[in-house]
């Protein structure tokens, strides 16, 4: 985990040796790491200028860690600081292709694992301005972001509707979110393909400001593996996925009577 944060591995290993013991020389780190000990001083030059390690400038010299909770604050800003960089640089970019242009009522795009599919949805509530409808296929699926998410869209004055599979999801989530409109959803299909020798099941269905869509699946087998979700994303109102998928939900998700049903 410190590699994936940036450390190299000799650094990653002194670090968890220091860690492990109060103080040490270059000797102890070299043996509770088995980072060969010429290596442990440049390992340590490193974290001491990452705020990571102190030394005491004896004879022979002495080093700690920092604390775990200050290690972790201090690798967690320089990741903000990265990512903040990177987000600078990217958007400088020079494009090249400045003369195509895409009509967004063709835009239609697959998207693949859970991360990707949390991304987008994300983005789309948090870019809601009107309305959010969402059908929830999964309890997986229901997370306390999303539900954050979802009452921030709704401080912003989004008109937030939820539908469910069943009624123990339906509970839970009006329990996260009381303000909002929740309800069992008439879109059985979800949950149960009609089709022989299929066992995908939807795991969320999203209309954001009735303009664009987002639709995600994974099969009974892998539910609990979310790398394997799949979805497809559709913006533009003139786009066919998301009007059909805006005819469905608003036939699943609206209460039996309502005028708005009927009139869908």
């Amino acid at each position: 985990m410190l590699k994936q944060l940036g450390l190299k591995e000799y650094e990653s290993k002194s670090f968890v040796a220091l860690a492990r013991r109060q103080r040490g020389t270059a000797k102890d780190i070299s043996e509770t790491s088995e980072v060969p000990r010429t290596r442990v001083y440049d390992a340590i030059r490193v974290l001491e200028s990452k705020g990571l390690v102190e030394t005491q400038h004896s004879n022979p010299q002495m080093f700690r860690a920092v604390s775990i909770d200050e290690a972790v604050n201090t690798l967690q800003s320089e990741y903000v600081e990265r990512t903040e960089s990177l987000r600078s640089a990217l958007s400088g970019l020079e494009p090249t292709d400045e003369g195509d242009s895409t009509e967004t009522t063709h835009e239609v795009w697959s998207i693949s694992g859970d991360k990707g599919i949390t991304s987008r949805t994300q983005q789309l509530v948090e870019g809601a301005t009107e309305e959010l409808m969402l059908v929830i296929g999964h309890e997986s699926i229901f997370t306390e972001q999303l539900a954050e998410q979802l009452r921030s869209a709704q401080e912003r004055d989004v008109n937030v509707i939820i539908g469910t599979v069943d009624e123990e999801l339906r509970a839970t989530i009006q329990d996260a979110l009381p303000d909002t409109e929740v309800f069992v959803s008439g879109l059985d299909w979800l949950s149960r393909s009609p089709l022989p020798d299929d066992d995908t099941e939807i795991s969320r269905l999203l209309l954001a400001d009735r303009e664009a869509i987002l639709i995600s699946s994974f099969t009974e087998a892998r539910a609990d593996s979310r790398e394997h979700e799949r979805g497809v994303f559709g913006r533009g109102f003139d786009n066919g996925l998301v009007a059909i998928t805006r005819r469905l939900m608003a036939t699943g998700l609206l209460p039996v009577n309502d005028p708005e049903a009927e009139e869908a």
